[in-house]
């Protein structure tokens, strides 16, 4: 038994507008935010004995919301990977106007061409990066194509996080000059 007492009867009375206007502003669908508030609901319900006292019932469930709302955009963002299929209306006099689905290319299968033209891109980048000082070469190279990340860049470089991010946008911006002059004439 907790020692602090919740009231999880009043919760929807007392919260629920509160955190609807919390969440719209966060995932702006009307639908997936009461989804998401019932979630809430459901997680406090389950975790109860798990409340502290130590932030007001509100505040808790908030913090509760914040998660259930971050794990809702990892959870779109794990699916842009998957095959895309795309609807068109065809509107043309011979169909009288159908909807055909199309498959979106696999970006997974390379011709001979894209390897090519993927083989000079390379190639140009690492031109464009020999050309940059040292440290920004090794930064980008450490960020963009190693994929470290920021606390073990700065530990092995003795930077702080400030000057990695000063650093990558000023190899950034040098590779995408260089880049211009050499690749996309």
């Amino acid at each position: 038994m907790p020692k602090h007492k919740i009231d999880p009867n009043n919760w929807v009375k007392l919260y629920s507008d509160y955190l609807f206007n919390y969440t719209i502003t966060r995932v702006s669908d009307r639908e997936v935010a009461q989804d998401l508030i019932s979630e809430t609901f459901l997680a406090g319900l389950k975790s109860m004995k798990n409340f502290k006292g130590e932030a007001s019932e509100r505040t808790w469930l908030v913090s509760i919301l914040k998660r259930k709302i971050i794990d809702h955009y990892r959870k779109i963002n794990s699916n842009k990977g998957k095959a895309e299929v795309r609807m068109n209306y065809i509107n043309d006099t011979d169909s009288e106007g159908d909807w055909l689905e199309e498959r979106v290319a696999d970006s997974n299968v390379k011709t001979a061409e894209d390897t090519l033209v993927n083989s000079e891109l390379g190639g140009a980048i690492y031109d464009c990066l020999a050309k940059l000082p040292e440290k920004q070469a090794d930064v980008f190279k450490m960020k963009t194509i190693l994929g470290y990340g920021t606390e073990t860049i700065c530990n092995e470089l003795n930077i702080t996080a400030s000057n990695l991010w000063v650093i990558i946008h000023r190899a950034r911006t040098a590779l995408a000059e260089c880049m211009e002059e050499n690749w996309f004439k």
